[in-house]
């Protein structure tokens, strides 16, 4: 009967998708997938976009993708024609000299300015634009620089020069409001000042001002942090009324208004029309117009601005033009040159039909997330951007910017989302997006909140998503001209099945089924037990080990680093699995292998180290005193892994110099124990029938039905998780409700489950590592418990006195029988 009603609701699947497909066609199709274009969303797709089969794209204003037939057109342009130096005469460079005219008008045309009002500057990027308006604007103790709160880091940049330079600075909120100016017109933005800045500069204060005074005011024309899109009138409020008409004249002194709008992203999907708001500067950077080139930026500059205020110099006797006064040296004219093939694509397509796609896949997506309710009937999701998202009289672009909240009312960390969406095939992006005047103004944090998460150590793309019950960034999905229904929908499914749907046993996944409270099972024997002399390199068992006050005997005693001082660890060189070890304590020898050294490297337990080279080291909040080694020894691990290192043997630790607190509690969770080199714990314990679980799981979830028969594809064994010690007998997950455990006649304490991270997904095959999402991704489904996925248990040596004094004396053996006491 089960597999009957399960091949029904599989072969309804299809005809599901269809229906669901059917109902955002109803309310979308008008604006969704270029119907009058040359090709379709689907047809682009398939034909220029086949690297994203298995994969959901979602960070397109971090940085579009570039098409496969655009990156044709590229190669085909630079390898059939020779572009020379433009600063030459030689029919190379001339050929060169036109490919970038060419590409500056394209630019201009692109946002309607006529090159009779306009000039294009190339350069390194939309923030070296930006900079380039700062060092070059005139400021004056007398001038004021306006912004609006939602800005990226790079447009605050420009704050330094202004105030370097004497002249205030003031951040402004923007709100629609019917508000009747002086003149009679309505003024339909409401400008709200936040304290002025300035800097006291002596020198430039006493000094008279002279000439005209220039301010400028910046905003984004999309912000990239909640998407909403910045009325471009904002244009000619500033340049055409008074600080008395706009309500700042308090804040602001008379002069001449210049507008600056960052248009990095807005201008993917709604370039601004420079015929009808006549901007004095806007930046562009094409990697989020059409994926390709990186590093490659411009700025648009009105005729008039350059020569009557910014160019204090005689320009034209230096340089023909604007744009070679302001491009230092030689332009990047190959990068350049392909910007052509990015703008015939979104030619074929055009900027307003792009904004009326993707528009409508953010509006779905708005829309579904808002409907999302947990059983209890709260909302699951919580949208950042204005009060109401979905009214037509706020223009809304292509950013979906949230956060999720659990059934008891508790935030989701935005990592916990993003390692989920990973292992989903779903790339998106977290954080503040370097936008932290929108972040705080949209979740609600004060000057107090920043300032206690910045000496908590949290910066923009950390893993501190949850300090003091409040988030510290948010999630953010964005849509490319590429995007599809089908992105959105496996996109929301995901949430839906990852946070909404509580009956699913997630967060509920410790399963204490086991053991009885006050009642040990003493059925549990010590399967295995492996050290890891080198952390992140491939260890070796042995039938019984010596104990010590910092765990196992030798276990990460070593550790490898980069010439930077980065530690090495598989996560970023996987291949250090290869790398395989052994001690024998008889002869006093660590042995260490390689497949890519002839020889094997032996380190003798007792020298071998440079006694008269300690060095220090900070690991995991902890200051380690650190030997290392000879130079042959550092060049036999650098061939090992393919990079330069350097080998450092473990000494002893400085306890009471912690980093990375979090509500001061440092970041290692194990902060009492005298540690190696682990991660967090002095040892990692895992259940032999809590990987069969995993097995059997990972069997269930990711396998086909023939004939009755399970036809795995992949399963594990305790290895993948690098345990110290594998038990066996009980119950799965029997471990997770351990508190005390005795293994002989020697107690360990437990510290609480190991979260586990995506280096469980990498496995050996064939002499090479391959990645895939599993298991963490069946781990994630049933294991997941406040945002961490859990598997197995970490554990801390409770060594006495006497026996720290007597290492010699304790050891585990296999067979040991481990009696558990429970929580």
């Amino acid at each position: 009967m089960w597999r009957k009603d399960q091949s029904n609701i599989r072969s309804s699947e299809p005809a599901i998708m269809d229906a669901a497909k059917h109902e955002f066609l109803n309310e979308f199709g008008e604006h969704y997938g270029y119907p009058n274009a040359p090709k379709t969303i689907d047809q682009i797709r398939a034909t220029e976009f086949n690297r994203l089969q298995d994969l959901v794209y979602l960070d397109h204003a971090g940085a579009t993708l570039y098409s496969e037939l655009q990156m044709e057109s590229v190669f085909a342009d630079l390898t059939s024609n020779v572009y020379g130096n433009p600063h030459s005469q030689s029919d190379s460079s001339s050929a060169t000299l036109e490919i970038v005219k060419d590409a500056r008008q394209q630019v201009l045309d692109y946002c309607n300015a006529s090159p009779k009002d306009y000039k294009c500057i190339f350069t390194f990027g939309a923030t070296a634009a930006l900079k380039l308006v700062g060092e070059a604007f005139p400021w004056s103790c007398d001038s004021t620089f306006m912004y609006t709160m939602e800005n990226h880091n790079s447009v605050l940049g420009i704050r330094e020069y202004a105030l370097g330079q004497g002249a205030a600075s003031i951040a402004v909120d923007i709100e629609e409001n019917e508000t009747p100016g002086v003149s009679g017109e309505n003024i339909t933005m409401k400008i709200s000042p936040h304290q002025v800045q300035r800097r006291k500069v002596t020198r430039l204060l006493e000094e008279e001002p002279a000439g005209h005074v220039y301010n400028l005011f910046a905003f984004p024309s999309e912000c990239n942090f909640s998407g909403l899109r910045f009325d471009l009138d904002l244009v000619k409020i500033f340049k055409e009324h008074s600080s008395r008409e706009l309500g700042i004249s308090s804040v602001c002194k008379n002069g001449q208004w210049m507008v600056l709008i960052d248009a990095a992203k807005g201008c993917a999907t709604m370039p601004p029309d420079l015929s009808k708001y006549p901007a004095d500067f806007v930046t562009i950077s094409f990697y989020k117009l059409f994926g390709y080139p990186t590093g490659l930026g411009a700025l648009i500059v009105r005729n008039g601005t350059v020569a009557a205020s910014i160019a204090d110099i005689d320009f034209i006797k230096r340089r023909e033009g604007i744009e070679e006064l302001f491009e230092d040296g030689t332009v990047s004219f190959l990068s350049i040159a392909s910007v052509r093939h990015g703008f015939k694509i979104l030619r074929s397509l055009t900027a307003s039909a792009i904004s009326r796609h993707t528009k409508s896949l953010a509006l779905y997506t708005r829309k579904k997330l808002l409907a999302l309710r947990h059983s209890n009937g709260s909302n699951v999701c919580i949208l950042y951007g204005p009060r109401s998202l979905l009214e037509l009289s706020y223009e809304m672009g292509a950013i979906v910017s949230f956060n999720l909240k659990r059934p008891d009312g508790s935030w989701c960390g935005y990592r916990e989302v993003e390692k989920l969406a990973s292992l989903s095939g779903i790339q998106l992006r977290t954080g503040c997006f370097c936008n932290p005047g929108a972040c705080a103004k949209y979740l609600g944090l004060s000057h107090l909140d920043l300032l206690s998460n910045t000496e908590a150590g949290h910066v923009c793309w950390d893993d501190h998503d949850i300090i003091n019950g409040k988030p510290t960034g948010a999630v953010r999905v964005s849509f490319g001209y590429m995007s599809t229904y089908e992105d959105a929908k496996k996109f929301i499914d995901f949430v839906a099945s990852s946070f909404a749907l509580s009956q699913n046993g997630i967060d509920h996944g410790n399963q204490l089924e086991g053991i009885e409270k006050g009642i040990p099972d003493t059925g549990y024997h010590l399967k295995s037990i492996t050290i890891y002399p080198i952390k992140s390199c491939g260890g070796f068992c042995s039938r019984n080990w010596p104990l010590s006050k910092n765990g196992l005997k030798h276990d990460r005693e070593w550790i490898l680093t980069s010439p930077t001082g980065e530690v090495l660890t598989q996560k970023t060189i996987p291949e250090m699995c290869f790398i395989s070890t052994f001690i024998d304590l008889s002869q006093g020898v660590l042995f260490v292998e390689s497949p890519r050294c002839k020889e094997r490297l032996q380190i003798r337990l007792d020298s071998g180290v440079n006694h008269g080279a300690m060095e220090e080291l900070v690991l995991y909040g902890q200051r380690y005193k650190v030997y290392n080694y000879s130079k042959e020894t550092n060049v036999w691990f650098s061939e090992a892994i393919g990079k330069p290192c350097t080998l450092f043997r473990y000494s002893s630790t400085e306890h009471d110099f912690m980093l990375n607190k979090t509500n001061g509690v440092a970041t290692c969770r194990d902060t009492k124990s005298v540690l190696n080199f682990p991660n967090e714990a002095q040892f990692l314990l895992i259940s032999e029938e809590s990987v069969s679980d995993l097995n059997r799981r990972l069997c269930s979830a990711r396998s086909d039905v023939q004939k009755g028969k399970c036809v795995t594809r992949m399963q594990v064994d305790a290895s993948r998780f690098r345990p110290n010690l594998v038990v066996s007998g009980g119950r799965p997950y029997d471990e997770d409700g351990w508190r005390i455990i005795r293994i002989g006649n020697k107690y360990f304490r437990s510290l609480g489950g190991c979260n586990r991270c995506q280096m469980i997904n990498f496995a050996q095959n064939a002499g090479q590592v391959q990645k895939s999402n599993e298991p963490l991704a069946t781990l994630a489904s049933y294991k997941r418990v406040k945002g961490k996925i859990l598997f197995g248990i970490l554990l801390k040596y409770e060594s006495s006195d006497e026996e720290q004094q007597h290492d010699d004396d304790s050891w585990l053996h296999i067979g040991q029988h481990v009696h558990p006491e429970p929580i």
